[in-house]
């Protein structure tokens, strides 16, 4: 008679029940001598363990090391920034889950030579059900109040004067009907700096800039880095939208209904200012620049355009 290994005579003393747990695929139970029993996956079950962890590692891993945005160029650029990761971690997870699901299932669930007939018919699954009922409505919950949070920060919540510049006197009050205005994260950054009043008129098909302070009026937005910038806006015709990608800011503009917005600039150079609200059949070219300079070459900017204030007689 063959003599049993002496690893089978230990698993003989020992294992007295290998058993299948009823509806549990990819698992098997090991019970020692009736006293300890525990569960063991399979190698399927731990195949389809690194899947989820390669998916999710992956996709967590793109979605904050994967830039896809502009140069960010203003104090408010920063805090919109922590949204899109998020967004795009959780947007990468799915899309890579859904493809290797997708390619997994034709492989392993592909029609075989010689197979004829129809599939299982398979239905109702209680369990699946509630897992992707549950989950969306977690993640939804969770990217419209941490939206609300970001929005918050940027100044979307914050209390709006009743007109637009408090220097400017006006025959009556007028209302602000919205906007972003000045943040917390906005007045940290200011350190107790003014802000430039500005005047944006959008019409068919372009935007022009009032300066108040030195009767300016110009086809392209300057302003000094690091300042902060409180601009009112109204249309003369059609909704437009005021959008600067690097400022990480979009306001709509309507006519009749003034709106504000407020941004502290970080970094120098020429930025699009573009028309984000279809507008008309030139909407594509209603564009203009925001020119961020550095504080002495906005002066010398405004001083050389200011108009010199006519005296009262």
């Amino acid at each position: 008679m063959q003599e049993i290994p002496c690893t089978a005579r230990l698993i003989s003393k020992y294992l007295s029940a290998l058993t299948i747990p009823t509806g549990c695929k990819g698992l098997f139970s090991i019970t020692l001598k009736g006293q300890w029993s525990f569960v063991v996956p399979t190698s399927s079950a731990i195949f389809n363990l690194l899947i989820a962890l390669f998916v999710l590692i992956g996709g967590l891993w793109i979605g904050q090391n994967v830039n896809l945005l502009p140069l960010d160029a203003s104090v408010n650029a920063t805090v919109y920034d922590q949204l899109f990761k998020v967004l795009f971690s959780i947007g990468t997870v799915l899309f890579l889950g859904i493809v290797v699901l997708v390619v997994l299932s034709l492989i392993k669930f592909r029609r075989k030579p010689g197979q004829t007939g129809d599939g299982l018919p398979i239905e109702g699954n209680l369990t699946l059900e509630i897992f992707w009922t549950a989950v969306p409505a977690i993640v939804i919950l969770f990217v419209g109040l941490y939206s609300y949070d970001i929005y918050d920060r940027m100044g979307g919540m914050a209390t709006l004067p009743n007109n637009g510049h408090e220097h400017l006197s006006m025959s009556k009050e007028e209302r602000i009907w919205g906007g972003i205005g000045s943040s917390e994260v906005s007045s940290a950054a200011n350190k107790g700096l003014t802000a430039i009043p500005i005047n944006v008129t959008a019409m068919q098909f372009a935007f022009l800039f009032h300066y108040p302070e030195g009767e300016i009026i110009s086809g392209e937005l300057h302003v000094p880095v690091g300042q902060p910038v409180n601009m009112r806006m109204e249309s003369k015709d059609v909704i437009h939208a005021f959008w600067v990608p690097e400022f990480r800011l979009k306001q709509d503009v309507i006519p009749g209904q003034p709106t504000i917005l407020s941004f502290t600039p970080t970094k120098t150079g020429r930025f699009p200012i573009i028309c984000a609200e279809l507008c008309g059949p030139y909407h594509g070219g209603m564009r203009s620049t925001v020119v961020v300079e550095e504080p002495e070459n906005y002066q010398s900017w405004f001083q050389k355009n200011a108009k010199t204030p006519i005296s009262e007689t």
